[in-house]
């Protein structure tokens, strides 16, 4: 679900609209007194699986949130590597590859921030022309001398390209269609029954609003952290932030010894 606003608005209206069809089915035969304890037992079994299924569902969706994060963890780890290892090759190549890392990296950094289709759709596209160009610039020297040395910067920038590949693939991991059909449909008998088994007009009213109101929040809770563009709980790039920063920094300034130090 990618807008989470419109799934709570939708939730929420068709729950109450469920809750008030059940109540005009009590209007017309109601629950007598000899099947309330039978009612009872299949209302509170139903409320029970709803919480289950709600439950398993928020469960799905915070391991996919911290998936995507481990992942945006371990791509800025690949290419803080890659920009050391670029010593292991010659000059002008390491050169090379330092600048271009830099500019794959904000674009990176760019890729979790965006909105815009349009400009995910560029965004993609100058990526791939940046990754081709760095597979180049490590490959070739790496092709006409081929020592362990090289190899290791070869096998730097080899993850580098896989650790996006990783993090693309964690980002079109949601929770499938199949289990909002189910939850949904749940939650519409919950209502159902709800408002068939209402006692009396008041508190058929509070229940037609508090029910359909806390599983609606359960579905916006969901489907926000379910959305990594879309909403408001999103992974915020502080990794690439950072090696940005720090990058441009070393950059800018007399070659030092690098402020962070990333696993080769």
């Amino acid at each position: 679900m990618k807008f989470p606003f419109i799934v709570f608005a939708l939730s929420f209206v068709g729950l109450w609209l469920s809750a008030q069809i059940g109540a005009a089915l009590r209007k017309r035969r109601g629950v007598k007194e000899d099947e309330r304890e039978d009612f009872g037992i299949i209302l509170g079994a139903t409320l029970t699986l709803l919480g289950l299924i709600i439950g398993f569902s928020f469960s799905m969706a915070i391991s996919r949130y911290d998936q995507r994060k481990n992942y945006e963890q371990a791509e800025a780890n690949a290419i803080g590597t890659e920009y050391l290892r670029a010593d292991l090759l010659p000059t002008a190549e390491a050169a090379t590859v330092r600048a271009l890392l830099r500019k794959y990296l904000d674009q990176r950094v760019l890729f979790y921030s965006t909105r815009d289709e349009r400009q995910l759709h560029r965004l993609h596209a100058y990526t791939a022309q940046l990754q081709t160009g760095l597979w180049s610039a490590a490959l070739a020297p790496a092709a006409m001398q081929p020592t362990p040395l090289a190899a290791l910067a070869v096998s730097g920038m080899n993850d580098v390209l896989n650790s996006e590949g990783y993090t693309q693939a964690a980002w079109w991991n949601r929770i499938p269609t199949a289990a909002w059909g189910l939850m949904t449909t749940i939650a519409i008998c919950c209502n159902l029954l709800i408002g068939y088994g209402a006692h009396s007009a008041k508190t058929a009213t509070l229940l037609f609003l508090v029910v359909p109101l806390v599983v609606s929040i359960s579905f916006f809770l969901i489907a926000d952290i379910d959305s990594p563009r879309r909403g408001i709980i999103r992974v915020v790039p502080q990794n690439l932030i950072s090696l940005s920063r720090s990058l441009h920094a070393q950059q800018c300034a007399p070659p030092c010894s690098p402020k962070h130090e990333f696993q080769k």
